[in-house]
């Protein structure tokens, strides 16, 4: 034995208290995998998408990305298993998915961003709700000029000492002409009418609002609710018709969290996105390009034929010590897909 090898084990030995195989590399592991519907895909990727991991699904709009999941959903319900759709722009259309073959009883559609207003009352019941302080009488004044407040004496004669109590408050007069009193500022008084707290409970009941971000933070907490209860055999995060500098925005911790839950509880974990987001945690990484339109009549629009790449697959091969001697032959990494309308009829 080299050298080389008495080292690397010692090294092992000696931090197996603190690093298990710290040289040592892990094993690889293949997953099972589960078909797509679509025969050019699944040979290309030797049988389909990988359960218990997720697969990132790249591609600008309009190239694919909905129609790879339906047909992906379509074969999971068709096994009779549960499915989860979290639709974070609203652009799923049930009857389509209906059409493709998803059995949408077995289809959870979770919509972000919706709204829940709630219902306001009729202007007949908005009323005000003054301070209990004004609802009580004012006290009887007594003597001379309301307690002996009043103006200067020059002035009792022409009658206004009554008029300038009347419309000035108590803290404007002083005890003594001699000595003015700083006058104090009263504190501002503020009514809350119910319309006003309608309108709090009106922003705290809002779910969410239309905003690109917010829908995003629902759609992650939907995703941990689901992936702890368990019982979800896949799951669609669909965030492509989010722009990409919001994607991003989530962390990849996020992931990564997500990727140890999906190993845990075997479920398929679909992300369409515009942009690669989540990196490192991506068991599967497949790039769609924008559709070219297939015309097989002269004047009748028939379908879309789509293009699909590998970018990245993790433990694609099984392992093996066998080194051949010559270079073993490059595997295929782009296919094409077509998709045909309705009115085109099968083919």
């Amino acid at each position: 034995m080299s050298s080389a090898a008495i080292l690397r084990r010692q090294i092992d030995a000696d931090l197996a208290n603190r690093i298990p195989s710290a040289l040592t590399p892990a094993p690889r592991t293949i997953r099972p995998v589960a078909a797509t519907g679509i025969q050019t895909i699944d040979d290309l990727l030797e049988g389909g998408l990988p359960l218990g991991a997720i697969t990132e699904i790249v591609g600008p709009e309009c190239s694919g990305k909905t129609s790879f999941a339906l047909s992906f959903l379509a074969q999971m319900t068709r096994a009779e298993k549960v499915c989860a759709w979290i639709d974070v722009s609203d652009t799923l259309d049930p009857e389509s998915a209906a059409a493709v073959g998803v059995d949408l009883s077995r289809l959870l559609w979770v919509r972000c961003g919706l709204q829940t207003m709630p219902q306001a009352r009729p202007p007949a019941q908005r009323t005000f709700s003054l301070p209990a302080k004004y609802m009580v009488p004012p006290p009887t004044k007594k003597g001379l000029h309301g307690g002996g407040f009043g103006s200067h004496p020059r002035n009792e004669v022409k009658g206004l000492s009554d008029a300038v109590s009347g419309l000035l408050k108590p803290e404007v007069f002083a005890p003594r002409c001699a000595e003015p009193k700083r006058k104090e500022r009263p504190e501002k008084e503020s009514f809350e009418p119910s319309t006003q707290k309608i309108a709090v409970e009106r922003r705290r009941t809002t779910a969410f609002p239309n905003k690109p971000w917010a829908r995003i933070e629902q759609a992650l907490r939907t995703t941990d609710l689901l992936l702890q209860g368990g019982g979800f055999s896949a799951i669609i995060f669909d965030i492509g018709s989010i722009a990409p500098e919001h994607a991003s925005r989530v962390p990849l911790a996020t992931w990564s969290r997500y990727r140890a839950a999906a190993e845990q509880t075997q479920a398929s974990i679909l992300l369409l996105t515009q942009h690669s987001c989540a990196k490192s945690s991506v068991e599967l990484l497949l790039r769609l390009q924008p559709g070219n339109a297939r015309r097989d009549e002269a004047t009748v629009f028939t379908g879309i034929e789509h293009e699909i790449e590998v970018v990245r697959r993790r433990f694609a091969q099984a392992p093996t010590n066998v080194i051949p001697i010559r270079k073993p032959p490059q595997r295929a990494t782009t296919t094409t897909w077509k998709s045909r309308t309705t009115w085109a009829g099968p083919r």
